[in-house]
């Protein structure tokens, strides 16, 4: 009886909080917010708060734009653990920095929680800032935030990918449906098993891949570049993070990258409070940007405008030419005359390329791969190359080793200076020794590039 009363009075001390006003952006552990109160961002354009999906009655704790119609949801927290139309919400923040999200039915049950609880903390504050992020601060150190843990949108700021200092691997997850945004069956994230590269997948498999960062943009996805008046873009890969993140350039400008139901990413945008948002940019741009549309062994490409769409690389055949010929192009190509040790070679160069899936790439870490400043870099890849595609404007040139036959014309280099010269090798026995000499040689270089400087 006496644990009953010490619960009641316990779930009525909480649901008892005094109100605060739309006009805040924080909350401490003496005040929190109950279903139907507000924080607001301090220049006012995000809201957090308690919403309800249009044919739904479930009830979830999120963050959306403020004065812009109609709602528009950036982040969920309980989106696996909705509120029921039976019961009513409160997030709290308690003394150690947790921050906690309590239905009223079932005893004040926990329905979410940051799990961020510390022993020695003295000022625990919840803030929802200006950017969208919501965070939990103990004076000036970041306890926790929102932005770690990325819905279905991507704001300015918001970094996608892995962190070994956190352990977190950072992924955006589409809704299940319109009226439910539990994680969805899509997922957009960047791949760091070998050279990172963004991809968006359904399920375990990929559907389409936007490339990898080469200082300017990102290969697969010419309209992802920097140098616009609109975005910068920001990619970091070493040994404490791989991230992608964007930032924009003006203040009156708002916009999110969203992963959509169907597993498209839209980028929207809008100035200042406007009523009117346009699509910009979306993902997948054509049939061609379908991950291994053109063969599981590929060394084909695809091409908009031609009849078949997928074609084979000069120096290989169709696996079978009678699938081939009927349009099923699943099995790709292989080389026409097998590479080995007696077998003189080759590189073909292919101009406007989508570089291949770089999950099965080597990259060489005396190279820079940063073409920004006018660099040159080097991967190789050993094995298949899946997943390419010709532009008809930008892209990279590919250099692939085939025999030396007298019937393959050697289409002449590009000449734009700022290039990645990309070698694929399928003999590796003789690729080995190139790339020892390759590593031997550009180590050289440096060691000698070092010495005259010292001199």
């Amino acid at each position: 009886m006496e644990i009953f009363t010490m619960l009641f009075v316990f779930t009525s001390l909480l649901f008892s909080i005094p109100s605060i006003s739309t006009t805040k952006d924080i909350i401490t552990p003496s005040v929190s917010i109950r279903d139907g109160e507000t924080l607001v961002s301090s220049g006012g354009s995000f809201k957090l708060g308690f919403f309800r999906p249009p044919n739904s009655s479930n009830r979830y704790l999120g963050i959306w734009y403020n004065e812009i119609s109609p709602q528009t949801v950036v982040w969920v927290a309980n989106r696996e653990n909705p509120l029921t139309h039976l019961s009513a919400g409160a997030l709290n923040i308690t003394d150690q920095g947790a921050l906690l999200l309590l239905s009223d039915i079932n005893r004040n049950s926990i329905v979410w929680s940051s799990n961020t609880s510390r022993k020695f903390i003295r000022k625990p504050v919840a803030q929802l800032l200006e950017s969208g992020n919501l965070v939990v601060k103990d004076g000036n150190e970041l306890v926790w935030q929102s932005f770690d843990y990325p819905t279905d949108n991507l704001l300015p700021g918001m970094k996608l990918g892995w962190n070994s200092k956190t352990g977190l691997n950072k992924v955006l997850s589409s809704w299940k449906d319109a009226d439910d945004p539990a994680p969805g069956e899509f997922s957009f994230s960047i791949d760091y098993s070998r050279y990172p590269q963004l991809v968006v997948k359904k399920g375990p498999r990929a559907q389409y891949r936007l490339g990898s960062w080469n200082g300017l943009g990102f290969t697969g996805s010419p309209e992802l570049r920097s140098g616009n008046e609109l975005f910068k873009f920001d990619f970091v890969s070493n040994d404490s993070e791989v991230s992608y993140k964007f930032e924009l350039l003006k203040d009156a400008l708002h916009s999110r990258l969203l992963l959509n139901l169907s597993g498209s990413l839209q980028r929207f945008m809008w100035v200042d409070k406007s009523q009117s948002r346009n699509i910009i940019y979306s993902a997948p741009v054509d049939r061609c940007d379908t991950y291994n549309l053109c063969g599981a062994y590929a060394f084909s490409l695809c091409k908009l405008g031609t009849d078949p769409q997928c074609s084979f690389l000069q120096g290989f055949v169709p696996k079978s030419p009678r699938d081939w010929n009927s349009k099923n192009m699943s099995l790709g190509c292989v080389p026409k005359t097998p590479l080995g040790c007696s077998t003189g070679y080759r590189f073909q160069s292919f101009t406007r390329a989508k570089l291949p899936d770089t999950s099965s790439s080597w990259i060489d870490t005396y190279a820079n791969l940063d073409i920004s400043e006018g660099g040159s870099g080097c991967l190789l890849w050993f094995g298949d190359l899946i997943d390419i595609k010709e532009f008809d404007s930008g892209g990279q040139d590919l250099f692939v080793r085939t025999a030396l036959l007298d019937d393959i014309k050697t289409s002449k280099p590009s000449g734009v200076k700022k290039k990645v010269a990309i070698i694929a090798s399928v003999g590796l026995l003789v690729m080995g020794v190139i790339i020892l000499g390759l590593v031997f040689y550009k180590r050289k270089k440096k060691l000698k590039k070092h010495k005259v400087e010292i001199n």
